[in-house]
């Protein structure tokens, strides 16, 4: 099924003349829960993994062995999401809560080192023929793949992620891996997507603004700055809560959601450069993992096709993916050398 985006609700650049030179394109991936094919893009479907290629693993030193089953936490999702699709002013009945107890509690898996070899997970697979803004992989290659590690305890402060991104040539792959390792135990269900098709739409976008030009950016935040105290005085002088009104960061610049390409979002921390490690070249957004299809506030960015399903039929996380606090992990490229290493940052 078609997913698209509404149209903006202000035509922003004429709103802001001079923001139509930072025009850009973004390609949203909509993930919604489905049945993927190996030879199809996808969210936590089968990979097209060689049979005789090592599956990737985490060899940091980390815990490893508590936490909860993968299948226990995709089992826990079919009981809520059956429970409230089928009567949502109640939920789950008595037994089905006593069974979400049961799911829920962490298992420990023995004999198990800190370094021993653990199976990453396989987060994403993406076509470029699929995403028209998936940016090239080096050598002609054509997949990209995208694992992690289940786990959040990497890094110097022994509570990052590790992220890990395979591009290969589709065309190579002859036999494929039917069943890849799994871990016995995950630290975060966050990190268990659930199996999703996507349904890729090409949609404009423009850059953040704190990236833009300073007399833009200015423009835009005064303007904001101004519909905010006007929004107030109304308050004020009515005791009447203003309708919001379409903000730039949120409704007329970066889609939420994943996506592949166009400009990153810096709404926790301010921008920061993300130069290639190798090159020093600045680095270009290849995809972002979003925890959210869409915010909870004006939902100016479901698609059409699902505005007016009841709520308890259309969810803003179909992945079931949970990325730290804030909702996106951004995942950068080297646009001199695509084969040069990624970088990522949490916003």
């Amino acid at each position: 099924m078609t997913r698209t985006t509404p149209p903006r609700p202000l035509d922003v650049e004429k709103l802001y003349p001079g923001l139509a030179v930072h025009r850009g394109t973004t390609t949203r991936l909509h993930p919604r829960p489905g049945t993927p094919r190996v030879s199809e893009s996808s969210v936590a479907g089968p990979l097209l993994w060689p049979v005789d290629e090592p599956w990737p693993m985490c060899t940091e030193p980390h815990g490893r062995g508590r936490g909860r089953r993968p299948a226990d936490i995709r089992r826990a999702r079919r009981i809520l999401d059956d429970a409230w699709a089928r009567d949502p002013s109640s939920g789950p009945t008595d037994e089905e809560r006593e069974l979400l107890t049961e799911l829920r509690r962490e298992h420990h898996v023995a004999g198990i080192a800190d370094t021993d070899p653990l199976p990453m997970l396989g987060v994403a697979q993406l076509y470029r023929r699929d995403i028209p803004d998936l940016r090239p992989g080096p050598d002609d290659r054509d997949l990209l793949q995208v694992f992690w590690c289940p786990f959040d305890r990497h890094g110097r402060t022994g509570y990052g992620m590790s992220v890990r991104l395979l591009w290969r040539r589709s065309w190579e792959v002859t036999e494929v891996l039917d069943t890849p390792p799994q871990p016995e135990v995950v630290g975060f269900e966050g990190y268990v997507a659930e199996p999703c098709v996507l349904h890729p739409e090409q949609v404009v976008t423009y850059p953040f603004a704190g990236t833009l030009p300073e007399e833009l950016c200015a423009r835009i935040d005064g303007a904001e700055d101004a519909l905010e105290e006007a929004a107030e005085a109304e308050y004020e002088a009515t005791g009447e809560e203003p309708a919001d009104e379409p903000a730039y960061q949120y409704d007329l610049s970066i889609p939420p959601g994943w996506r592949a390409g166009g400009f990153a979002s810096w709404h926790v921390t301010d921008p920061a450069r993300m130069d290639c490690a190798s090159c020093a070249t600045p680095m270009e957004l290849l995809l972002t993992v979003a925890s959210s299809e869409w915010d909870g506030g004006s939902g100016s960015w479901i698609p059409v096709e699902e505005r007016d399903l009841p709520r308890n039929l259309r969810s803003p996380t179909p992945t079931e993916v949970t990325v730290s606090r804030w909702g996106q992990l951004n995942i950068f490229a080297c646009p001199a050398d695509p084969g040069h290493p990624h970088r990522w940052s949490l916003q």
